[in-house]
């Protein structure tokens, strides 16, 4: 009975933020909504589907190719490649963003050198792209987002059937056209899966696109809630992202609906790989590794050169207490993903039954939602939460205690963990999968109640899985940006929000410590992902 209470329970506090949204949203139609929807609405909704189509497309010309010529070629320096091109994931749009600004811009050391070259005066003798520009911001997100389809293309790749791509070759396929006839339509669902998560993240990035000055529905929920302080159009405008990330996810799941895949992954000793030579071999390198370059180590560079020259005037008490602020509300939400994980999933455990998913699909769902639209969600039980204990406080003739909810850290640590379960729920289920059940009768033989049968004997086990969980969460948390401006209390800082300030002023510079911290903190589940990949391969 206590797991039941317990899993429902929390996973019904964690959809919570979401049914806020369509409960608010479901209200009447204020004067400022209705002024969006007659101004600018079409504007916003417009950039943003060009900001998802510009991104997938470029996404997928940097990702693709790079997945095929990793699993499916053999050229000079592949070891090393195969996990460089993974690591842009680490690297925040919106860093990236800043970097290609102070390169590209008029000021910039780019046209600078091209007006010395060329003898060029003025803007005017010259057309060079706008770097601030929808077109700029799909090239940086594309850049930082890749890695998805790349990471997921490439494993289809690599389990696909020897005997099909062997068959291929016997029927004189070129290799253009065994990608196209047989690779490509295996591997799609891992690649749909890929573009959808580039979607999404797309959808709800708000610090790239407030910085290139795209006004899409990201930036609206912001300006609406923060610039009109009108959570009710802030709500409808969320329900709307959130219908439409719910679209992307049932389109791509309906349109493999009935695909199923029977093949066998590359045998133990079966290199069937192309050995490129000559131009094609320069084109795969030169591809791989300026897609390496340009998307993650010259921004590093970049930032290291800030760091080494402005360390002085980094190293602030400021930036060590933003430091402490983002250790401990990552800690602290991490520490709760990990019991919500335990929590539901050992339920699941013990009953068995199909109800018992749901729990876990629940607890799972705010993965899905952006960070802007998951803090419009949180505000708002939060607030309704602090009016009903003000007023409980002055029935019993106690102090007011203010915002307690919604103007502390509860609420972003609430945020992060309804926004990172998920990723603790997986990671936790993967580890109590391997617990053979026979262990689970062995302890009722034995006379062990449930809470002793998870701390005496499935804990010990899974004790590596919670760490993964714990830690990835932490990291995730480390780095959310939207949620952290929209929620943090008054005269506080994360290092994401530290970052964003100071790259929003213009001072770059003095935002490389804390970026650089960011960008090696997010290696690390990049590092795990990858050599999980290699122990399969």
């Amino acid at each position: 009975m206590f797991w039941r209470t317990s899993g429902w329970g929390l996973s019904l506090l964690l959809v919570l933020p979401v049914l806020a949204i369509f409960y608010t949203a479901m209200g009447e139609s204020d004067e400022v909504f209705s002024h969006l929807m007659g101004t600018v609405m079409a504007t916003y909704t417009g950039n943003t589907f060009w900001l998802v189509t510009g991104t997938l497309v470029l996404a997928l010309l940097f990702g693709l190719p790079a997945a095929w010529i990793m699993a499916m070629c053999r050229i000079p320096g592949e070891k090393v490649l195969q996990w460089a091109l993974v690591l842009p994931l680490a690297m925040p749009g919106y860093i990236i963003g800043y970097i290609y600004t102070d390169w590209f811009d008029y000021a910039g050391p780019i046209q600078i050198f091209l007006r010395d070259l060329f003898g060029w005066q003025t803007i005017h003798d010259y057309w060079f792209p706008d770097i601030r520009s929808l077109g700029g911001a799909c090239l940086v997100l594309a850049l930082v987002l890749y890695p998805y389809i790349y990471l997921l293309a490439r494993a289809a790749f690599m389990e696909q059937s020897v005997s099909l791509l062997q068959s291929a070759r016997l029927l004189r396929c070129s290799p253009w056209d065994s990608f196209r006839r047989i690779s490509l339509p295996l591997a799609r669902p891992s690649i749909a899966v890929g573009m959808s998560l580039v979607a999404m993240e797309t959808l709800g990035d708000f610090g790239t696109v407030s910085y290139f000055a795209v006004n899409t529905l990201t930036t609206a929920v912001y300006d609406t809630w923060l610039g009109y302080s009108n959570l009710n159009a802030a709500a409808k405008i969320s329900a709307i992202m959130l219908m439409v990330i719910f679209l992307l996810i049932s389109a791509e799941r309906f349109s493999r609906r009935k695909q199923k895949l029977f093949q066998q992954e590359f045998e133990h000793g079966d290199d069937i790989r192309y050995t490129l030579t000559g131009l094609n071999k320069w084109l795969a390198l030169v591809w791989c590794w300026g897609l390496f370059c340009f998307a993650f180590a010259l921004p590093l560079l970049q930032l290291g050169y800030y760091t080494w020259h402005y360390f002085a005037e980094s190293w602030t008490p400021e930036f060590q207490q933003y430091s402490l602020n983002s250790l401990f509300v990552a800690t602290v939400a991490a520490l709760l993903a990990v019991l919500l994980a335990l929590t539901v999933n050992f339920y699941r455990r013990l009953d068995g039954g199909r109800s018992t998913l749901v729990p876990i699909r629940m607890s799972s769902l705010g993965y899905a939602v952006p960070g802007t639209v998951l803090a419009i969600g949180v505000m708002i039980p939060l607030t309704s939460a602090d009016h009903l204990l003000n007023d409980m406080a002055i029935s019993f003739d106690f102090g007011r205690p203010g915002l307690f909810f919604s103007g502390t850290m509860i609420a972003i640590i609430f945020a992060f963990v309804v926004r990172f379960a998920a990723v603790a729920i997986g990671s936790i289920e993967s580890s109590l999968a391997k617990v053979p059940p026979s262990l689970d009768m062995a302890s009722k033989t034995m006379g062990y109640a449930s809470t002793q049968m998870l701390r005496r004997v499935h804990l010990p086990l899974i004790r590596r899985g919670c760490l993964i969980a714990g830690l990835l969460v932490f990291i995730e948390s480390m780095k959310e940006l939207n949620a952290a401006l929209l929620l943090r209390p008054f005269n506080f800082e994360t290092l994401a929000t530290y970052v964003f300030n100071f790259a929003s002023d213009e001072q770059l510079e003095l935002a490389a410590l804390p970026a650089i911290i960011l960008v090696f903190v997010g290696l690390i589940p990049l590092v795990m992902v990858n050599r999980s990949l290699e122990q399969k391969h």
